[in-house]
């Protein structure tokens, strides 16, 4: 009976990766709780000795000390009290030995239940402590399986959920997989401690850069902020916080090698590096990167700036969709209107006009405008491919080229 108590608590200790002290307390409230339904009252004071090598179980019950016994459940006469305590006086609370011979046979299912319940609640309270500590931070884990649209990702000791919002668009997930998820945060429910993880939080390219750049744990450079669009586009504003320490050549690593470190755990999402600014005209001027901006009005009390670009920079600076003036607004936190400069660049003198052929005939007129329009779309052409190049990369480059 010895070996197999302990050989039992042992293993529940280890399949449930909870204490042993755990296991004894839930088996000694489990026996209380069964004792008081099967054999006593809700308001007796009982206390339970477990011996944790036997598993045997000594039941004490507190009771008082009364001339007259009206409720035998808590209360006993003098002259029993005086076989436990000499001295006793009524009045007295006296804790007697139960000695219930029908307990152990009666109350073993009651027990039983209690023990499993009071086990699955201590089991419960470690993955939420351990977990708890998690929050904020990235873990490696398992795709398990798909449901409603959520990913249920394997933990070790816990399943996290990726709800829709959390994953990022267009990944593909497969149950096996072995990706890093960004502990979101973490709940106490009924069922259980309920874990959500995800792949497109913005923190979660913070703690990728933390993992590449150690910089950043000593003081030397941080973060300070952080625009995303999972999937897409993140842009991040750096500083540095010491003398002559470039921060985005820091982030962006010989030859790019840490940031695209980062880029190459989010799939296809494109990140920009730039220099944060306490000046506002300048901040704003940098999150536009790659957009040459000619200059930037800035309305402190609207938290507005017009911004003037180059005409053939315009679709460059507010991007597909509005995606890259979206992300400068979202990080510097002002509102960013773009202007296009019709007379910005290099400006044509009125003999240069004149000198230009003009068309004479119809045929002419036709390849003037087919030629209009080429020029065109091999504009628009260059300025997306300038917008899907990652700012870093051509910072990077332009370095490389520079040596």
């Amino acid at each position: 009976m010895q070996n197999q108590f302990l050989s039992a608590i042992e293993q529940i200790c280890e399949e449930k990766g909870i204490s042993k002290d755990m296991v004894l307390d839930a088996i000694e409230a489990a026996i209380i709780a069964a004792y008081k339904k099967d054999f006593g009252d809700k308001e007796q004071e009982v206390r339970v000795e477990l011996n944790p090598d036997s598993g045997e179980a000594t039941i004490f019950v507190t009771k008082e000390v009364v001339e007259n016994v009206e409720d035998p459940m808590i209360q006993l006469t003098l002259a029993n009290a005086k076989k436990v305590k000499k001295d006793a006086i009524i009045g007295d609370m006296i804790e007697i030995k139960e000695d219930n011979k029908d307990f152990g046979r009666v109350a073993a299912q009651t027990a039983k239940q209690v023990i499993v319940q009071r086990i699955r609640e201590a089991e419960r309270d470690v993955v939420f402590s351990e977990f708890s500590d998690k929050e904020g931070l990235i873990i490696n884990a398992t795709v398990q399986r798909f449901e409603n649209g959520n990913t249920y990702i394997d933990l070790g000791k816990a399943t996290g959920v990726m709800f829709p919002s959390d994953q990022i668009p267009n990944e593909k997930y497969y149950p096996g997989q072995k990706i890093k998820v960004y502990v979101v945060r973490v709940e106490q429910t009924n069922r259980g401690p309920q874990i959500v993880v995800s792949r497109s939080h913005p923190d979660m390219v913070r703690r990728l850069f933390e993992m590449e750049v150690p910089e950043i744990a000593n003081g030397t450079v941080e973060i300070a902020g952080i625009a995303r669009e999972a999937g897409a586009r993140t842009k991040i504003s750096v500083k540095s916080n010491a003398e002559g320490v470039d921060p985005v050549g820091t982030f962006v690593g010989g030859r790019g090698t840490r940031v695209q470190a980062v880029m190459g755990e989010l799939g296809e999402e494109k990140i920009d590096i730039i220099a944060y600014s306490e000046n506002p005209a300048e901040y704003i001027t940098n999150a536009l990167s790659p957009t040459k901006v000619i200059n930037v009005k800035i309305d402190e009390e609207n938290k507005k700036a017009l911004v003037k670009v180059p005409e053939d920079q315009l679709s460059l600076a507010i991007g597909k969709s509005g995606q890259n003036v979206r992300l400068a607004a979202k990080l510097t936190g002002w509102n960013v209107d773009i202007d296009g400069a019709d007379d910005a660049g290099i400006e044509a003198t009125a003999e240069e006009v004149e000198e230009k052929p003009k068309p004479k005939k119809a045929g002419d007129l036709e390849d003037a405008l087919i030629a209009a329009s080429t020029d065109e779309v091999e504009k628009e052409e260059a300025a997306e491919e300038a917008e899907d190049k990652p700012a870093v990369e051509t910072e990077a480059e332009s370095n490389d080229e520079a040596k």
